[in-house]
């Protein structure tokens, strides 16, 4: 079984049934199984903001939406994030991967990356990290908490998860 599809597979077992998406080249093989995936609604988004509101609507018409993107598109969604999710209590799983460190090639990932755990702490928001070797039934734990607490939760998939580090 491929890294992404123990990702689908988890996401599955939570009940994931909407995922909004911003393209990322570390999500591409998992995007590219959802869009398969009969059970599994795929709402592509230009701004990760929007995915929030879309994951927002859907979840308080009865969904279990999920969205995916990179870390660097947390920056965009701060807003969105406080304003909406944290405000109204709307839980929402974030599956993020996480860029700008473990070795990144590309420079302008790197703040990002250094500020994605500690911005989300500074928003209150939990995370779990998958990293190589983990087995990412953290996102069924990671489901869980934002529903029982009412709130966003975060899950970062570490390059090194996908053998880029």
């Amino acid at each position: 079984m491929s890294d992404a599809s123990e990702i689908l597979d988890a996401l599955k077992g939570c009940g994931i049934d909407l995922v909004a998406s911003v393209p990322c080249v570390n999500l591409r093989e998992l995007l590219l199984l959802i869009r398969g995936e009969p059970g599994i609604r795929n709402v592509s988004v230009t701004r990760e903001e929007e995915g929030v509101g879309i994951c927002a609507g859907a979840y308080m018409g009865g969904m279990r939406p999920a969205l995916l993107m990179q870390n660097s598109g947390l920056g965009n969604s701060i807003n969105a994030l406080a304003s909406l999710d944290l405000l109204y209590g709307i839980p929402l799983l974030m599956v993020m991967s996480h860029r700008g460190l473990e070795g990144e090639q590309m420079v302008g990932q790197v703040p990002m990356g250094r500020l994605t755990e500690p911005l989300l702490r500074a928003m209150n928001i939990s995370s779990y990290v998958i990293g190589r070797g983990d087995r990412p039934s953290i996102i069924r734990q990671a489901w869980e908490e934002a529903i029982e607490e009412r709130r966003p939760v975060a899950v970062l998939i570490k390059q090194s998860y996908w053998g880029r580090a």
